[in-house]
């Protein structure tokens, strides 16, 4: 019961069985009284501020995407490298590794600057033949790897280049109802013997009227490589060719005509032949007034 009445605290009854204590009372020293400063640190301590952002809305986090992880070095140095590469090796496969399948193929930037590497798979005649383009050659693959192989037969249709030699001139076989022409058998005999099947480099010029690619050709025999067209005019199997027009040499010219002049002196091939000679260049205008 409180008494007074209007105490708020009352005091407890007093224990009869207690004894009265003598409590002494020690006055706070100033050392631990608590200071106005150390209450304010002791809330700051235990107070913690969060902040809060304002929601993000689906749409919103898809049109504004993060482009820091694409710039940073680790993402955009691969990148780079890998986009180099390979537009290099398209590059290098176009102008290097592509195979051209036939004379109307050839890019322009070929004529006259790049040559043509590949397998003579047959003679049409003594200064002219087909040739199968394989790019690379060994190193890529040609001959040995399974897929790189020149086929043969009914494989080889539309996909040959007909190939032109320039600067020289053979005689003409019998062919549109004309008559062969003296030596025109023995030059495509010794052609055939001496390039087909065999790989050949072809220095391309131009593509003539007959939608063949004029080039300067080479053949590796006895790990030496030989002009074919100065071989031909060594040996009197051709003539240089006279065209007032047209006339591809590749800067060969004079050593073309010292060639000839030299299978003329020793009488060899054609030139030995009995009779009035006639040039193929001859033998074809003359023919071709018959005719008409």
């Amino acid at each position: 019961m409180r008494w007074p009445p209007w105490s708020s605290n009352p005091d407890p009854p007093p224990n009869p069985s207690s004894t009265p204590t003598t409590t002494k009372t020690t006055p706070p020293s100033s050392s631990a009284a608590p200071t106005p400063n150390n209450n304010n640190n002791n809330k700051n301590n235990n107070t913690t501020t969060t902040t809060r952002h304002p929601p993000i809305s689906w749409p919103t986090s898809l049109n504004s995407p993060d482009w820091t992880h694409y710039t940073s070095p680790q993402t955009l140095i691969p990148t780079l490298l890998l986009t180099s590469t390979i537009l290099l090796s398209l590059r290098i496969y176009r102008s290097y590794l592509r195979r051209i399948p036939g004379a109307s193929s050839i890019a322009p930037s070929f004529w006259r600057k790049r040559s043509l590497y590949g397998v003579v798979t047959s003679v049409g005649d003594g200064d002219n033949f087909r040739v199968f383009h394989t790019p690379g050659g060994r190193w890529a693959g040609w001959g040995w790897v399974p897929g790189r192989k020149v086929p043969r037969g009914r494989g080889l249709r539309g996909g040959t280049i007909h190939v032109r030699l320039a600067g020289i001139d053979a005689p003409e076989l019998a062919h549109f109802g004309r008559p062969s022409q003296p030596g025109a058998k023995e030059a495509l005999d010794w052609l055939t013997s001496y390039i087909l099947h065999r790989r050949v480099r072809n220095y391309v010029y131009k593509r003539d009227q007959y939608d063949r690619a004029v080039a300067t050709v080479y053949v590796r025999r006895w790990l030496v490589r030989r002009d074919v067209g100065l071989e031909m005019l060594k040996r009197g199997l051709a003539t240089v060719y006279e065209a007032k027009t047209g006339a591809e040499f590749g800067r060969l010219e004079d050593r073309y005509r010292r060639a000839e002049w030299w299978a003329k002196k020793r009488r060899k091939g054609i030139w030995g032949v009995e009779g009035k000679f006639e040039s193929p260049r001859d033998f074809k205008t003359r023919m071709g007034e018959e005719k008409a």
